[in-house]
């Protein structure tokens, strides 16, 4: 995805940690929980570069909290998630940010995974949110949204938590006027066939992941395995 100029954040959260972390200089705006601090030191980001970390800080080291000491918010309040006090940080001082993409969120503890998403469906109308884990881009869809370029990925359409009257096409298998319910049918490991995948629906919410390792799909079409796209994000 490419965020237009001046208006992104990059938000690095407490998950699994990530293999390769996004150029700095594409986003207004980098921040972190301060779990994830050690991925800054790890990857010698300059604190200068860093608009701010948030937490309560007690399991940072005192040597690393010391240096990046100036761009510190402690967050105590033990009501909401780390995450979801950066992104109510990023919404009352940065009015500016319309997109935020967040590395970090999976991995680790399935239950904190759970969370990310609860979180990230609480601002989905504060923001544009990319969530990123090794494994996959996710985000919620907009009642009428168009993907582009993730011809061979594995995609899935989750309900959160029902999901109406939802139409699809660009995917193996499409839904014309259907319905998702995260206690009975979810549109997990469908297959992207062409350039442009559409979704439509008219309640609820959606969120969809794209898988990127398209070497998975050999698995599920032996038959369409070659000329497999680079990982790109979307």
């Amino acid at each position: 995805m490419i965020f237009p100029a001046g208006q992104s954040a990059l938000l690095i959260i407490n998950g699994e940690e990530p293999k390769v972390l996004p150029d700095r200089d594409a986003y207004e705006l980098l921040a972190c929980t301060d779990g994830a601090l050690n991925y800054l030191e790890k990857n010698n980001i300059n604190p200068e570069q860093v608009s701010f970390i948030s937490g309560d800080f007690d399991s940072v080291l005192p040597e690393l909290k010391n240096k990046y000491a100036s761009k510190c918010i402690a967050t105590p309040d033990q009501d909401f998630t780390d995450f979801y006090k950066a992104l109510d940080i990023i919404k009352t001082n940065y009015p500016e940010i319309k997109y935020v993409h967040v590395v970090g969120c999976g991995g680790k503890e399935m239950d904190h995974f759970l969370g990310n998403l609860t979180v990230a469906f609480a601002f989905r109308n504060d923001f544009h949110i990319l969530l990123e884990d090794n494994f996959s881009h996710y985000f919620f869809v907009e009642k009428e949204s168009e993907i582009y370029n993730q011809k061979n990925k594995i995609l899935s359409l989750y309900p959160f938590t029902t999901t109406k009257n939802i139409t699809s096409t660009g995917l193996r298998w499409s839904l014309t006027k259907g319905s998702l319910d995260i206690t009975g049918q979810i549109g997990t490991r469908n297959i992207v066939d062409e350039n442009v995948v559409h979704i439509t629906y008219e309640e609820g919410a959606l969120l969809v992941f794209i898988s990127k390792n398209t070497s998975e799909i050999r698995s599920l079409n032996k038959d369409n395995s070659q000329n497999l796209p680079n990982e790109n994000p979307i």
